[in-house]
C-alpha cells in the first residue's frame, strides 16, 4: 500500500497552538485559523524575514535556461474557473519557526488525513518538552478538525512519531524522557485515526515499530538498549524475544530475522562480528543462519547477508532464496572495507545489486540474478553511485521490465541509460521531438535527473510513474551530449514508457498524477518566490491549464494527494510569512472532479501495443519478455474520469525466443551494441568460483540464462551455441555451534561422505571403488540449461536463544518497507 507521507521542518523557537476560530473566503472558500499564545512582535517579524529569506522547502537553483521547446496552454472559461473557485478549499492554522508538521494520508480511499503539528517549549516552560497538536480531516482535505484531545495534547515525536500501516491502522509515538519513565508511550488506532488507545511501553523505541506484511496485528520494535520485542495484538501486550540486536526483518509468512552480536563490542558490526538469525514461530525458538556477517537485509523473496570468511579478506555476498533454509555464495566479486554492495530494486524473481569500484571512483558494476539469486550477470558498467552511497536507479511501475539510471562515462560526464528487458540491455534516451539541443553535439538525448540531483538541489522530485497510469512517466531533465547541473532543468513526460519523449513544462515543478493517468497537476518550484496557481492536464502533459488556486500566495511546502492516484482530491501545502502578522501555515485543498464530471465510457478508451516502435521487425514489434501486451487505456484526447473502480486491463500473447530474452551467464556479457554474450577477458582460464556443495564439479553453460519473468516460447536456444565447461571450487559453510537435530539419522552432504559411508558399509575393493568413483564423476555433471546445479549448504543450525549472549545496541535499521522509515536496502550491505 502506498503512502504520502509530507514533513517540513522548520527550525528557531517553540511555541504552542491553544485555540480555533474559522471563517470565510473568497469563492466558497473555508479557512480555519488556529491562533497561537501572544508572542514579542518584534520576535515574530524577525522570524517571518527569517523564513522569506530561506524561502522555498525545494531550494531549487535557477540555472541558465536550456534550449526553448514548444508547449501547447490552454486559458480557462471563465466556467470553469467558477467551478474551481466553488471546489476550492482553504485551511490555515498559525505556526512558528520550532513547528514540525507532519501530513499523513491513513489508508485508500478513506478520505482521512492527518496533520500532526509538534511544538518544543523553552526548557523553563511548565512543559515538559512540548505539546503537540493533531487535526483529522474526512474529505480528502477539504476541512480539518482539532482532535488533539484524543491524544491528550501529549508531545509526539518530531523524529518518527506518525507511523500508518496496513487498512486503517496508525500508530503515534510519545517523545517521553527516557530517565523520567520506565517505558515509552503509542497511541494506536485501528479507525484511521478517529480513535485512540493509550499505550504505556515497557521500553523506549529506538526507531519506529514494524508492522508485518500481512497482519497488522503483529508488529515489531527495537529498544534503545538492543531489544527485539514482539506484539501480536496491535501493541496492546509486548514480550521481549532477543537482546544485543542489531537489525531485524520480517520475511515471508511469520519469518523474521535479525542479526546480534555476542559481545559488547562496539564495532561488532563494523568487524563483521554479527550472527543472522531466524525465528518461524514468532520469537518462541531462533535457528542461526550464518555468523562473522556485517549486516544483512529482504527484499522481494531474497534474504541476502555479507560475510567477512577471513579477517584478512574482503567481504562476499551471500543470498537465500528459500527464507534461509540453504543459502549460497553468490557469484559475485569481492568489496573491501573500502567497497560496499547494495541491492537497487528486487522482486520474487530477480535482483539488481551494485558492485562498488576500488577507490573513490562515484561508479561501479550492476549485476542482475537469476531467480535463486545466485548466477549474477553483468548489466551495466560504470554504473553512478557517489560518495553519499546514493543511485539514480529507478523502476518505471507504469510498464513491466522498465528501468531508468544514470552513469559515469570515461569522460566524465554522467549519461542517462533505459532498459526495456529488466537489465538485459541499455540504451540512451532519443531526443524529445520538440525540443532542440543547445548547441551543436554529435550526440543529442534526453538526460534525466535522479537521486543525485535531488540531494544537491538542482531538482525538487525524482521520476515518477504509477502502475494504474500505463506508460507514464514524468520526468525532470536536460537535453545534450550529458546531464548538466548549469542547464535549466525542465519537465519532460512520456506516454510509451521511456521509449519517446516531450518536453511539456519550463523549469523545475513539483507534479503528481491523479484519476489513474487521467489527470496530471503540477506546482512550478520557486526558489526565492511564492506560489499561488496550480497547472493541470487532461492529455498526459501535452496540454496544461492554469488556475490561481488562492488569492495571496504563500510558500511551497509540499503537494499532497491520495494513495493510488485514483483520487481527484489534490492539497498544495505551505506558509505565508508575513511582517505584521505572525506566520501561518494553509492547505488548499482542490477538488477536480467538479470539473471533470463525466465518466468514462467505451469509446473514451482504445488498445495499445506496449513497446511497440516502428522499427525492427513487425513480426517482433511489441515483444518484451517474451509476450506481447495489449492495454486499454485511455485516449489523449478525452477528458473524463476514469474513477476510483478503474482496473488495468490487458491482453498477453508469446513471442518466439531471441537472445535478446537471455542475459548473459556468470563469466559473461553483452557486448556494445551487439546482442551476443561473449566472455569477460578476466577468466580467459575459463575457471570460476562457483560452490557446489562444497565440492568441484563441472557446469556446463553457453553463456547465456533466461532473463527472470520471460515467457517466450520456442525460436533460439543456447543450447545450440558452442558450450564452456566451467569447473567450480568449493566453499566451507559457516562455522557455528553443532546441530541439533530430533531424528537420530547421521545426515551426510557431500558425495564424498556418502561413498566413503557405502565403501566400509559393502567392504568393496578396487573395482567396486573405481566403478563408484566413476558413477559419482558422472552424477556430479550439471548441465545448466537442462536443470539448476545445486550449491546449497546444509539446513540451519539450531541454537537456543538462552545460549546466546546479549549486548548493548550500537546500531539499527530496519530494511522492511512497510513503515514510514526512510532507510531501504541502499546502503544495507557497504
Amino acid at each position: 500500500m502506498m503512502i504520502w507521507r509530507l514533513m517540513v521542518i522548520l527550525g528557531g523557537l517553540c511555541v504552542l497552538l491553544n485555540g480555533a476560530e474559522g471563517r470565510s473566503s473568497r469563492g466558497g472558500k473555508r479557512t480555519m485559523t488556529f491562533h497561537r499564545t501572544q508572542q514579542d512582535e518584534s520576535q515574530g517579524r524577525a522570524r517571518a524575514r527569517s523564513r522569506r529569506e530561506t524561502g522555498s522547502s525545494s531550494g531549487t537553483p535557477r540555472p541558465s535556461h536550456g534550449p526553448p521547446f514548444t508547449s501547447c496552454r490552454i486559458p480557462l472559461t471563465p466556467a470553469e474557473h467558477k467551478v474551481l473557485d466553488d471546489n476550492t478549499h482553504e485551511t490555515g492554522f498559525n505556526g512558528d519557526d520550532g513547528s514540525y508538521v507532519i501530513l499523513t494520508w491513513v489508508g485508500d480511499g478513506t478520505g482521512v488525513v492527518l496533520v500532526l503539528s509538534t511544538f518544543s517549549a523553552p526548557i523553563d516552560s511548565y512543559l515538559e518538552g512540548g505539546s503537540s497538536r493533531l487535526y483529522r480531516s474526512t474529505d480528502y482535505g477539504k476541512s480539518f478538525h482539532d482532535i488533539s484531545d484524543h491524544i491528550n495534547n501529549t508531545f509526539i515525536k518530531e523524529e518518527f512519531g506518525v507511523s500508518v500501516g496496513p487498512g486503517s491502522s496508525v500508530i503515534l509515538t510519545a517523545d517521553i524522557p527516557v530517565l523520567d519513565h520506565q517505558g515509552g508511550i503509542i497511541f494506536t488506532s485501528t479507525d484511521a485515526g478517529a480513535t485512540f488507545k493509550f499505550i504505556q511501553l515497557p521500553f523506549h523505541l529506538v526507531q519506529p515499530i514494524t508492522y508485518h506484511f500481512d497482519n497488522p496485528d503483529y508488529l515489531v520494535a527495537l529498544s534503545i538498549d538492543g531489544g527485539l520485542w514482539l506484539s501480536l495484538d496491535f501493541g496492546a501486550k509486548w514480550t521481549k524475544v532477543h537482546d544485543g540486536v542489531h537489525s531485524f526483518s520480517w520475511g515471508a509468512g511469520n519469518n523474521l530475522f535479525l542479526s546480534f552480536s555476542r559481545t559488547e563490542a562496539v564495532d561488532a558490526e563494523e568487524r563483521g562480528d554479527l550472527v543472522l538469525k531466524r525465528t518461524t514461530d514468532l520469537g518462541k525458538t531462533f535457528t542461526i543462519i550464518h555468523e562473522d556477517i556485517f549486516s544483512f537485509g529482504y527484499i522481494g523473496a531474497f534474504l541476502f547477508f555479507s560475510v567477512m570468511e577471513d579477517p584478512r579478506s574482503p567481504r562476499v555476498m551471500y543470498f537465500s532464496s528459500d527464507q534461509g533454509d540453504t543459502f549460497s555464495r553468490a557469484l559475485l566479486p569481492s568489496a573491501s572495507t573500502e567497497q560496499f554492495y547494495s541491492i537497487l530494486d528486487g522482486d520474487e524473481e530477480m535482483l539488481f545489486l551494485h558492485v562498488d569500484n576500488p577507490g573513490d571512483t562515484f561508479f561501479g558494476t550492476m549485476y542482475t540474478s537469476d531467480d535463486r539469486g545466485i548466477l549474477f550477470s553483468k548489466s551495466l558498467e560504470r554504473h553512478l553511485f557517489d560518495g553519499h552511497r546514493k543511485s539514480d536507479f529507478t523502476n518505471i511501475t507504469s510498464l513491466r521490465g522498465v528501468y531508468l539510471t544514470n552513469k559515469l562515462d570515461e569522460d566524465g560526464r554522467i549519461r542517462s541509460v533505459i532498459s526495456f528487458n529488466r537489465g538485459g540491455t541499455w540504451g540512451q534516451l532519443k531526443k524529445p521531438d520538440n525540443v532542440d539541443c543547445v548547441k551543436q553535439v554529435k550526440n543529442c538525448n534526453l538526460h534525466i535527473h535522479g537521486e543525485h540531483s535531488r540531494n544537491n538541489r538542482i531538482v525538487p522530485m525524482l521520476a515518477l510513474s504509477e502502475p494504474t497510469a500505463v506508460g507514464l512517466v514524468i520526468a525532470h531533465g536536460t537535453v545534450g551530449d550529458s546531464l548538466s547541473s548549469s542547464q535549466h532543468p525542465d519537465v519532460f513526460v512520456s506516454s510509451d514508457g521511456g521509449y519517446s519523449w516531450r518536453g511539456t513544462l519550463r523549469g523545475p515543478h513539483h507534479y503528481s498524477i491523479l484519476d489513474s493517468g487521467g489527470l496530471i497537476v503540477a506546482v512550478e518550484a520557486q526558489h526565492e518566490g511564492q506560489v499561488k496557481t496550480i497547472k493541470f492536464s487532461t492529455d498526459e502533459g501535452r496540454c496544461w491549464k492554469s488556475y490561481n488556486f488562492t488569492e495571496q500566495s504563500f510558500f511551497f511546502a509540499g503537494l499532497a494527494s491520495e494513495p493510488g492516484t485514483k483520487a481527484m482530491n489534490v492539497s498544495v501545502w505551505g506558509f505565508r510569512p508575513e511582517e505584521d502578522r505572525q506566520p501561518m501555515w494553509v492547505a488548499v485543498t482542490i477538488d477536480f472532479q467538479s470539473l471533470i464530471t463525466r465518466e468514462c465510457n467505451g469509446e473514451d478508451y482504445e488498445e495499445w501495443l506496449a513497446h511497440s516502435t516502428d522499427e525492427g521487425d513487425l513480426e517482433r514489434n511489441g515483444c518484451v519478455l517474451g509476450v506481447k501486451e495489449t492495454y486499454r487505456r485511455l485516449k489523449k484526447q478525452s477528458v473524463c474520469r476514469n474513477g476510483k473502480g478503474f482496473v488495468v486491463s490487458k491482453k498477453q500473447s508469446p513471442c518466439l525466443c531471441t537472445r535478446e530474452d537471455y542475459l548473459c551467464d556468470y563469466g559473461y556479457y553483452r557486448h556494445e551494441n551487439t546482442s551476443e554474450c561473449v566472455r569477460q577477458s578476466s577468466n580467459p582460464n575459463k575457471t570460476l568460483e562457483l560452490c557446489l556443495n562444497g565440492e568441484e564439479d563441472e557446469l556446463l553453460t553457453a553463456g547465456y540464462r533466461r532473463v527472470p519473468s520471460d515467457r517466450c516460447e520456442g525460436g533460439f536456444s543456447p543450447q545450440l551455441a558452442v558450450q564452456t565447461v566451467i569447473r567450480p571450487c568449493g566453499v566451507k559453510p559457516s562455522p557455528g555451534p553443532p546441530a541439533r537435530s530430533s531424528s537420530p539419522i547421521t545426515h551426510f552432504d557431500t558425495p564424498r561422505e556418502r561413498l566413503v559411508l557405502i565403501l566400509v558399509c559393502a567392504g568393496a575393493g578396487v573395482i567396486v571403488l573405481i566403478a563408484i568413483i566413476s558413477a559419482v564423476i558422472a552424477v556430479k555433471r550439471v548441465v545448466y540449461r537442462n536443470r539448476a546445479p545445486v550449491y546449497r549448504f546444509s539446513n540451519l543450525q539450531i541454537q537456543d536463544d538462552e545460549n546466546s549472549v546479549t549486548t548493548d545496541l550500537q546500531s539499527a535499521t530496519s530494511s522492511n518497507g512497510t513503515t514510514c522509515q526512510q532507510d531501504s536496502d541502499d546502503d544495507l550491505l557497504e
